[in-house]
C-alpha cells in the first residue's frame, strides 16, 4: 500500500444517500479471481443511464468522490473499495459511512473523510456548480481545504488509522513492524509445539 499524505484534485458529486456496496460494485463482479479491472464495474448498473454523473465529461479525472450520507452500507466487500480506487479515486467524502466499508477503505489506502451533514450538502452543491473546484485533503493535519471558495474544515481520524495511511501500512505491514519480537518469541517456543518448518 502506498503512503497517503496529501490528496489534491477535483471531485465528483454523487448526490445519493444510502449507497450500498451492491450498488458500488454489483455481485456479478465478485466472481473475478484477479484483483484488477473492477473500475469497469463501479456503479455499473447506474452507468447505463447517460445522465449518471460519472458519465459526465465535466468530472473526468476527478480523484475525490463526494457522496450523500450512509455511503458503503450493506455487505462486506473489499471489491467496492478496489473499484473506487481503480477508477482513480483516492478519497470519499460523506456525512456517514458504513463501518465495514470505512474499515476496508483504510486498510487499502482509500481515505474516508467524514463531514457534518450541512458541509456534505454544501460540497455537493459547490461541485455541481463548479466541476473544476480543487480540493486539498491533508491526512497528517486531518484537514480539507478548498482555497477557491475559502472553505477549510477538519475531519475526525483515529490516530492508528492516520499512522497506517501516512506510512502505507496494510495489515501485513503492521505485523512486520513487530518482526523482531516475533522472531525472539519463536526462539523460545517449546519444541513440541507446531513450528513453521
Amino acid at each position: 500500500m502506498e503512503p497517503v499524505h496529501i490528496i489534491q484534485g477535483t471531485a465528483v458529486p454523487l448526490d445519493r444517500s444510502d449507497v450500498d456496496t451492491d450498488q458500488i460494485i454489483p455481485s456479478d463482479w465478485l466472481k473475478r479471481v484477479e484483483r484488477t479491472g473492477f473500475e469497469k464495474g463501479l456503479f455499473s448498473e447506474w452507468k447505463d443511464n447517460p445522465e449518471f454523473v460519472l458519465n459526465d465529461e465535466a468530472y473526468s479525472g476527478a480523484s475525490i468522490l463526494i457522496a450523500g450520507p450512509n455511503f458503503g452500507t450493506g455487505s462486506s466487500r473489499e471489491h467496492a473499495v478496489w473499484a473506487i480506487q481503480q477508477a482513480g479515486f483516492k478519497a470519499v467524502i460523506s456525512p456517514r459511512f458504513g463501518p465495514i466499508f470505512k474499515n476496508n477503505s483504510t486498510k487499502n489506502g482509500l481515505v474516508p473523510v467524514e463531514v457534518e451533514t450541512e458541509i456534505g450538502k454544501r460540497l455537493l452543491g459547490e461541485v455541481e456548480r463548479q466541476p473544476l473546484l480543487e480540493f486539498v485533503i491533508d491526512v497528517e493535519r486531518a484537514l480539507v481545504e478548498i482555497p477557491e471558495i475559502d472553505i477549510e474544515f477538519s475531519f475526525p481520524i483515529d490516530k492508528s488509522i492516520q499512522e497506517r495511511l501516512l506510512n502505507g501500512l496494510d495489515d501485513i505491514g503492521i505485523t512486520l513492524g513487530d518482526e523482531t519480537s516475533i522472531s525472539e518469541f519463536e526462539k523460545t517456543r517449546l519444541a513440541w509445539l507446531p513450528s513453521q518448518d
